[in-house]
């Protein structure tokens, strides 16, 4: 965000501003997305959106930072653990109030100039934590050796991801208030099918 002299910046109305980005491009996608629409959006004055972006890339990026989070690494100290943790991560991202405008992302960042950049950092940094956690998995022994890296975490990822997006509206708030669950259930489904003959 760009800084500029005078009167101090209010948070929470730079909150309201990516928040209200962030929606509008999970509706619209890149195409839609335009500084007057946000304003209008977020209750504010063009003016008052102009004076802390000065483009929509610089808007966007900023909003993608503040609200969505990656996945990040994480050792229980057990693979089961791990990828429990791993999987809650993606069903909060995909379940909560940014999964829509995540997906948006995976199919429009590479056209967004800054965004780009930073949603493939975000994306790099998603894989190398989730890799390393099979990783540890198979170096303890807790997985086969050549056990498939990339088709154990395409499976936990990609049915994490699909359960959030498929869940029907009126269910989300239930998925929302125990993802751990959920998460817990996908990964003892994988167990059993890794340990199947």
């Amino acid at each position: 965000m760009s800084a500029t002299p005078g009167r101090p910046r209010d948070p929470a109305v730079d909150r309201r501003i990516t928040q209200a980005a962030l929606h509008l491009f999970a509706d619209h996608g890149w195409a839609g997305f335009a500084m007057e629409a946000v304003a209008r959006r977020a209750g504010v004055g063009k003016a008052s959106l102009y004076l802390r972006w000065s483009t929509k890339e610089g808007l966007l990026t900023d909003a993608v930072a503040v609200h969505l989070t990656g996945v990040a690494d994480v050792d229980t100290g057990g693979l089961h653990g791990d990828l429990v943790r791993l999987a809650t991560q993606i069903l909060q991202i995909y379940a909560g109030d940014a999964g829509r405008a995540a997906l948006r992302l995976a199919l429009e960042a590479a056209e967004i100039p800054g965004v780009a950049e930073q949603y493939d950092a975000m994306r790099l940094a998603e894989i190398r934590a989730a890799r390393a956690i099979v990783r540890r998995g198979i170096k303890r022994g807790e997985l086969p050796f050549g056990t498939s890296v990339t088709l154990l975490l395409d499976t936990l990822a990609g049915g994490a991801m699909m359960h959030a997006l498929q869940m029907p509206s009126e269910r989300r708030p239930e998925l929302t208030r125990d993802v751990a669950a959920h998460a817990r259930r996908l990964v003892d489904f994988l167990f059993s099918s890794l340990a199947t003959p």
